[in-house]
């Protein structure tokens, strides 16, 4: 069953020891803050070093895009970046573009053989989507993408904060 594969945690993404953690990255790759600053802070000179790569070779991260490195100094295999979209009121196809984020995340993680991924909660900081349709959008794109595959094992959702956890943890046990 799908969701015997899916898991709400509280806590810090950066310590997850999966084969890929995804990060919520801005569209320059070049680090930020939040989950991308946490990200590069413990993962070290070498994620930025791949993300320089990447954005000499095909100039950044579009939104709903994701692209892959390695993990650095962090328990994971890979870290996993993609853009969410910034909110501006739901009329600007925001849904599409953020389960997007957590479909083309998971196609990177089956092109590189990961059977196990972390997710943050994408675009809920300083991009300013709603949790709870965040919440929804994210498990119910994660379910409908696990039900092609048996390659991967399992799926976390990381929440930082008691909100995301709770949103996550009732949509979960629904």
């Amino acid at each position: 069953m799908v969701t015997d594969k899916i898991e709400v945690i509280k806590g810090d993404i950066t310590k997850m020891v999966v084969d890929a953690i995804v990060n919520a990255a801005n569209t320059s790759l070049m680090g930020g803050g939040g989950v991308d600053g946490a990200i590069h802070r413990v993962g070290g000179p070498a994620i930025l070093e791949d993300c320089r790569k990447i954005v000499a070779r095909q100039g950044g991260c579009k939104t709903g895009d994701a692209v892959i490195t390695t993990a650095g100094n962090l328990p994971a295999k890979y870290v996993i970046h993609t853009v969410g979209p910034i909110w501006n009121g739901g009329n600007s196809g925001e849904q599409e573009k953020l389960a997007n984020c957590y479909r083309n995340s998971l196609a990177l993680a089956l092109e590189h053989n990961c059977h196990t991924i972390a997710f943050p909660n994408i675009s809920t900081g300083v991009y300013r989507f709603p949790k709870k349709e965040a919440a929804s959008i994210a498990t119910n794109t994660v379910k409908q993408f696990l039900a092609g595959t048996d390659s991967i094992k399992s799926v976390l959702f990381v929440c930082f904060d008691e909100e995301n956890y709770q949103l996550y943890k009732d949509l979960l046990s629904a």
